[in-house]
């Protein structure tokens, strides 16, 4: 991907998130069972990339590639799970606004938090005042957004 378009595809991804929320709760809605309605939203999407995958097919991982990969490297869409779930179930009763503030808030600090200490293996980038003063921003934009 072109560097121009890296920062408007993540605001793109982020906006569309909080579309996905709205959408997953009207699925739930409509589908009544939550399991039901976090398999359909997981069937889709699972369809959508193995499409993708088959007009795509390259690059595929080497042995030595899958061999070195962390154990818990796959257990990433359960976590993306716990995120679809949560907005199935909570987006229609406290908002779009106050359920996104939350989520992003709380990403942004356990992102911090993973970038200091470098967990997940991702290189470190100590938590600094401006960084940290970011964050605090962050919760209390998420609080004036769920008070008002």
């Amino acid at each position: 991907m072109n560097a121009g378009w890296i920062i408007p595809f993540i605001v793109l991804g982020g906006a569309l998130q909080t579309c996905g929320a709205a959408m997953n709760g009207q699925l739930y809605k409509h589908m009544i069972n939550p399991w039901l309605a976090s398999a359909v939203s997981f069937a889709v999407i699972t369809v959508f990339f193995v499409a993708a995958f088959l007009v795509r097919p390259k690059p595929l991982p080497t042995a030595s590639d899958i061999a070195s990969m962390p154990w818990w490297a796959v257990v990433g869409g359960m976590v993306g799970a716990v995120q679809v779930y949560a907005g199935l179930t909570l987006v229609n009763r406290v908002g779009a606004g106050t359920f996104m503030g939350f989520t992003v808030t709380s990403a942004l600090i356990m992102s911090l938090v993973i970038d200091h200490f470098g967990w997940l293996r991702v290189d470190p980038h100590p938590i600094t005042p401006s960084r940290a003063l970011g964050g605090v921003l962050m919760v209390c934009g998420v609080v004036l957004v769920a008070k008002f």
